[in-house]
């Protein structure tokens, strides 16, 4: 019985150590990637200081027509498609994760209506998303299965916290 104490106490420590150490390379690939992507994400972006004193941002539509950015969320690059469409900012349980946010399953009570159908997500909160300069804190999210939600969303929880948004000739204002 002693032994198998002592075996899975060594397991137990080793496991930890190989997740954090999993935890750490992911980490790694991921900014990586990140950084990538940001570069492509921002040919599309440009900040502007309105005289005002505000932050602008102004985002170009790829070629789908969508508007995708990269977003500063809790201290992590994350990509997101700008929905107006959406109510929420709805983020992928992976890149939530990345954040610090890991529902229990028995958080997603909340039934959202997806393009896709109805799908559960957990209610989150984020501490400041940064898009280019233009910041809002302390907003509410949803957590979505990966299955359920294949992008990030950044809905009307962040917009609607703007001085004001606005879409002309292909391109998306953003002004706080």
């Amino acid at each position: 019985m002693r032994t198998i104490i002592i075996v899975s106490a060594i397991l137990a420590v080793l496991g930890t150590f190989m997740a954090q150490l999993a935890d750490r390379m992911t980490q790694s690939r991921t900014q990586t990637a990140s950084a990538d992507r940001a570069r492509v994400m921002n040919a599309y972006a440009s900040m502007d200081m309105p005289q005002t004193g505000g932050r602008r941002v102004m985002l170009a539509a790829d070629g789908r027509g969508h508007f995708q950015t990269e977003a500063r969320v809790d201290g992590r690059d994350i990509g997101f498609l700008v929905d107006t469409g959406a109510t929420v900012i709805a983020l992928t349980e992976t890149d939530a994760a990345r954040i610090g946010i890991r529902p229990y399953a028995s958080d997603y009570t909340t039934t959202v209506t997806t393009a896709n159908g109805s799908a559960k997500a957990a209610s989150a909160r984020i501490n400041s998303i940064d898009v280019g300069g233009v910041v809002v804190h302390d907003v509410d999210a949803l957590v979505m299965p990966d299955h359920a939600l294949s992008q990030n969303l950044l809905g009307m929880a962040f917009l609607s916290r703007l001085k004001r948004f606005e879409y002309s000739g292909g391109r998306l204002l953003l002004e706080q």
